[in-house]
């Protein structure tokens, strides 16, 4: 029966194409300006990392003074080098690493190349294992390499191309500012949406396309950028062991959730022996946020977004009720047919079925039309002067979407029209004729 309903409502569409050009329209518009904020707002609130952000966590202490202490405040977002250094040498968790960004003059080996600068990572040797980063070629460094400060980086497979074209890199030489580094690694495709491990920087923006061992960083005194927040004397140097300020961003990744616990009692732990020693002066204030906790804390998703995402559904509703007026109008302008069918043995259930067939189809074709309309949009957003306007792309999942959101709504909006007509009484029709 299907098949039957369906033949009738083209033929029907045909008979009234003015009206249903009206439906098509109202349904692709609504579904046009929904999914084109429901990928924007799906692309920069998604799960980063999902098989394991339950089990990687962002540390945060309070090694500041007490000038300016509010009771209950949160504490610095970023850790101090000496703070970062002990955590990593104690090794509580399954694998930590401390990190910050940089920015490196690269001189390439080709003379048709000219030097340019690149965003950097510093980081420690777990960094790799930690996220699950994929290697095309190589690997990452070790903790060796770490303490001895060796001269070896690993590169985006971006970056290697630009290098060294498509050969395997991994055992020549580039230089990065004025110190010639060993190449150990190429990265695969890896863009984690937003970039969760680093929140100061542009989190949507520039992709990091160097590491280099944190240590060996610092050694060569290369230039860091992000912020950084000092509240004593440094004594002219920032990155210090010892200097009072907070730039450093601190990931540990432990067995299972459940851990969570144990570790956090270990940095309370911890702050009371640094405030035992004179380092901290402030009462224990330690935070321990999982990844989709750390991305709700800083709002990754703009306000703007959440409005406009319901703005899009808000619109998607008008243009439903404006279908649910022009269905019922069609619908009963064929009572007289309706009341011949029910004259002729087709039970009100039928009728229902037919008149939601009809709905469904005019879903699917709003569904077409709103497709065009949402890749117009995401279009449109991609022209905006934001980070994370590359990222708003149409994947298959909601492709898939677009076509059940249109089709959902159409039958939807349809149950009002396809009730009031089966309630057509088949003799006052008939009489009628």
């Amino acid at each position: 029966m299907f098949g039957y309903y369906f033949h009738l409502a083209l033929r029907s569409f045909r008979r009234n194409r003015v009206l249903t050009a009206l439906m098509v329209l109202a349904i692709a518009l609504g579904i046009g300006a929904c999914m084109t904020t429901l990928t924007v707002f799906r692309v920069l609130s998604g799960d980063p990392i999902p098989h394991k952000s339950d089990r990687l966590f962002y540390v945060q202490l309070d090694p500041e003074g007490m000038q300016g202490y509010t009771a209950g405040e949160e504490p610095s977002f970023q850790m101090s080098r000496f703070d970062s250094e002990a955590l990593l040498r104690e090794k509580r968790g399954q694998r930590q690493a401390m990190m910050t960004g940089g920015g490196l003059s690269v001189t390439p080996e080709r003379a048709d190349t000219p030097p340019f600068v690149s965003q950097a990572r510093y980081t420690s040797a777990d960094f790799f294992p930690m996220f699950d980063t994929p290697f095309l070629h190589g690997s990452g460094w070790s903790a060796r390499e770490d303490e001895a400060q060796a001269r070896v980086t690993v590169l985006t497979r971006e970056m290697a191309t630009r290098l060294f074209g498509e050969a395997n890199p991994v055992g020549r030489s580039v230089r990065l500012d004025q110190a010639d580094f060993t190449v150990v690694g190429v990265l695969d495709e890896w863009q984690p949406t937003p970039r969760f491990y680093d929140m100061v920087l542009d989190r949507y923006g520039e992709d990091d396309a160097i590491y280099i061992p944190f240590s060996t960083a610092i050694g060569l005194e290369m230039g860091r950028n992000g912020s950084m927040d000092c509240w004593g004397d440094t004594q002219g140097d920032n990155t210090a062991l010892s200097a009072p300020c907070t730039w450093i961003q601190y990931w540990v990744e432990l067995e299972s959730a459940d851990k969570a616990g144990d570790y956090l009692n270990y940095l309370r732990n911890y702050s009371e022996q640094q405030r035992s020693a004179g380092r901290f002066e402030r009462p224990t204030n330690v935070r321990l946020r999982d990844v989709m906790e750390l991305l709700e804390f800083n709002r990754v998703v703009p306000s703007d977004v959440v409005m406009q995402l319901w703005l899009g559904f808000g619109f998607l509703m008008v243009c439903l009720l404006n279908t649910v007026g022009l269905l019922l109008a069609k619908f009963l302008r064929r009572s007289s047919e309706i009341g011949v069918r029910r004259a002729l043995g087709a039970s009100r259930a039928e009728i229902f079925k037919q008149c939601l067939v009809e709905a469904g189809t005019i879903g699917l074709a709003g569904g077409v039309l709103g497709l065009g309309l949402s890749l117009l949009g995401l279009w449109a957003v991609r022209q905006q002067p934001t980070g994370y306007a590359e990222l708003a792309h149409l994947d298959v999942g909601m492709l898939l979407t677009t076509f059940a959101l249109a089709i959902v709504a159409s039958l939807f909006a349809g149950l009002l029209p396809a009730w009031r007509a089966m309630q057509v009484t088949p003799a006052i029709q008939l009489k009628s004729q």
